[in-house]
């Protein structure tokens, strides 16, 4: 019986100290995802960062529902336009090293936003830097996020977006 008794002490002693050490791993990201505002604005910031800085991650994949996509679109050698189906864990796994290596900033400068009922389809507009201190962007173009307001938060269901050419630029009413 003292044998019994000293295993089930162990065992919740274990239990309760890996819970613990778990709790204060976990960060609390709900505040990132109250609002269609916050979640587009945790969107933009948890991507950029300066050239050397790890971006949060755990943030990232937090943002996005279960089987989610980014789908950046591009001009082929061709000229003909073709897209690209990624999870978050793709995206991670092909944009990780460059936005370290390289530093990257994708600032929002325009929000067409539509709503009705819980679903919204966002149009941002972005420039995209290699640093907070750039003044010109090396790129711009515009996401297109789709939105679910599930009742308790906002998820990201997908990004599929398109740069600016010389060909194609940006139409003004999606500018500042």
């Amino acid at each position: 019986m003292k044998n019994l008794l000293l295993v089930l002490a162990i065992s919740f002693i274990s239990i309760t100290s890996h819970s613990q050490e778990k709790n204060e791993s976990e960060k609390d990201y709900s505040k990132n995802v109250s609002t269609l505002n916050n979640t587009i604005e945790s969107l933009y910031h948890v991507i950029s960062g300066e050239k050397g800085t790890e971006r949060d991650w755990a943030l990232f994949k937090f943002l996005f529902k279960p089987n989610a996509k980014l789908i950046p679109s591009w001009k082929n050698k061709e000229g003909i336009y073709e897209i690209r189906y990624m999870k978050p864990d793709d995206y991670i796994k092909n944009s990780e090293k460059w936005l370290v290596e390289n530093g990257f900033f994708e600032k929002e400068i325009h929000r067409k936003v539509d709503t009705f009922g819980k679903i919204s389809q966002v149009f941002s507009t972005y420039e995209s830097f290699y640093s907070e201190a750039d003044e010109k962007p090396f790129m711009r173009g515009i996401n297109s996020i789709q939105l679910l307001n599930d009742g308790e938060r906002w998820w990201i269901v997908n990004i599929y977006w398109t740069q600016e050419t010389e060909r194609q630029p940006i139409p003004k009413e999606f500018l500042r």
